[in-house]
Parts: structure tokens; C-alpha cells; sequence
């Protein structure tokens, strides 16, 4: 691994204490004017300060981002289906040239890819193209792995589609928090981050967090989590006193409340 590929880590990956705190906004590229995105500017700006990463498109980027902002992106560089596709949801592809990406300063690109579905070579020959182009300029890839309809959140099949991810040279994936999600990370030769999913009550998201490192995890990637929270400011900020300062699931509880208050 070259100079340029693990300085760019380190600035997604905090080098203090190996973990980090992703911020998700980029579901608008299949989701459209999602729920708490409306203006991404509006919600990202107090919530950067406690992130280690912003996930998000090059639009977004380009529209809603101050280019004087410090922190690391990591570009959202597959897609090609949107929400009304549910036969062929994630069925994605490279929507982002290389060039772009490197014109854009990124830190790192997201991709991903679904295991389980009549498609999934696309996605993964997708993947793997750009692991290649990346290589070639020292940028980091998340894969983000899901798993096919009926196969759930089950340690099996999100280990599989997570080894497969990073023999396939990916240097980051993102999967889903299930029961014995130890199982996952043991076998996964990479570190893995969660996803926060769909929207839950902040107690059980942070719950989750905390469960998820307990098991291995180096964080979180999460974003309805957070920007759908009756006070996102106090969900980040409880998600970071979990991934950086250990806090236990009450205590960062806690947090949340007292921001709220």
C-alpha cells in the first residue's frame, strides 16, 4: 500500500484510536429529496463538527458542500436505479469517472454491490473496475455489500458478501449489524463499518453502535439514524461519544438528551 492510499485512510479512518464516524447524506441518488435532505447544506453544516467523513454524491457535493470545508469525502460512485426499480434495486453500475473523483479531492469512493440476486455480477465486475482505477491513483474503496431479497440480515450471507468485497480488493466495506456479527468481522480480512439503516429510536441505534464495535467494527456509516433524529445534532454527537470516547449506550443516551434539552 502506497503513501498517498494510507494517508487518504487516515483521514477517513482516525489514526488516534483506529475508528470512525461516517456521516451518510448521499441517498438521494436513488432516493431522491429523502426525508431530512431536503437542503443538504442546511443539515450537514452543524452535524460536519462530529463527523469523521461525509458520504455523500458529486452533486450534492458541488451544490451543497463549502469547498473550504475540511472534511474528508468519501464519493458515492455506483448507481443507475432509483427506488420505483424494486425488481432491480442496487442492480448498480459507475455513474463517476476516476477523473472526476480526483478532481473532486475525495478521500475515498463508495461502491456497492448485492450478493444474492440474479445481477450480481454486474455489480461485483463493477466493483472491481474501479478497485482497479483507484489502485492506480492511491484512492480508497468502500464497498458497501447488501445481500439479496429473503436472505435478511443474516451473519451467513452478509460474511460472504463481505469476504467476497474485500478479496475482491475492496479496503473498507460497509455492511449491516445482525446476531453474531463477530462471525462477519473475524472473517473479513478489512475493517468493516454498519450501516445505520432505516430510521429507529435513537436508544436502539446507539445500542447498535455499541453492540456492532463490541463485535469488531471500527464505526458507523450512518445517515436516517442521524439526519431523520428529532435532534441530529445530539444523535452525532451521542455516535461519537460511542465510537471515539467509549461510551456505554446509556451514557451516550444521555448525550442526546442533554443536547436536547
Amino acid at each position: 500500500m502506497d503513501w498517498g492510499m494510507k494517508n487518504r485512510i487516515s483521514k477517513i479512518i482516525n489514526p488516534k484510536d483506529g475508528h470512525t464516524v461516517m456521516l451518510a447524506v448521499d441517498h438521494g441518488y436513488f432516493m431522491g429529496p429523502t426525508t431530512g435532505l431536503e437542503n443538504i447544506k442546511t443539515m450537514t453544516d452543524p452535524l460536519i463538527k462530529y463527523a469523521d467523513t461525509l458520504m455523500l454524491t458529486r452533486g450534492a457535493l458541488r451544490n451543497y458542500i463549502d469547498p473550504e470545508t475540511k472534511i474528508p469525502i468519501v464519493l458515492r460512485v455506483s448507481g443507475g436505479t432509483s427506488i420505483l426499480n424494486e425488481n432491480n434495486l442496487l442492480h448498480e453500475g459507475i455513474i463517476v469517472d476516476i477523473e472526476d473523483a480526483i478532481r473532486l479531492n475525495v478521500s475515498g469512493v463508495a461502491f456497492s454491490i448485492l450478493v444474492g440476486q440474479s445481477f450480481e455480477r454486474d455489480t461485483i465486475l463493477g466493483l472491481t473496475k474501479y478497485i482497479d482505477e483507484c489502485e492506480r491513483y492511491g484512492i480508497p474503496v468502500l464497498a458497501v455489500t447488501a445481500v439479496g431479497k429473503g436472505l435478511g440480515k443474516d451473519a451467513k450471507y452478509l460474511s460472504l458478501a463481505s469476504r467476497m468485497a474485500a478479496e475482491l480488493g475492496a479496503h473498507i466495506v460497509k455492511t449491516y449489524y445482525c446476531k453474531d456479527f463477530e462471525k462477519v468481522v473475524e472473517t473479513c480480512p478489512v475493517p468493516i463499518v454498519i450501516a445505520g439503516g432505516k430510521k429507529i429510536p435513537e436508544q436502539e441505534a446507539l445500542q447498535m453502535a455499541y453492540d456492532a464495535l463490541q463485535a469488531g467494527a471500527i464505526g458507523v456509516d450512518m445517515g436516517r439514524n442521524v439526519f431523520q433524529s428529532s435532534d441530529p445534532v445530539g444523535m452525532i454527537k451521542a455516535v461519537n461519544a460511542i465510537v471515539h470516547s467509549k461510551y456505554k449506550p446509556k451514557e451516550a443516551f444521555d448525550v442526546f438528551k442533554s443536547n436536547k434539552k
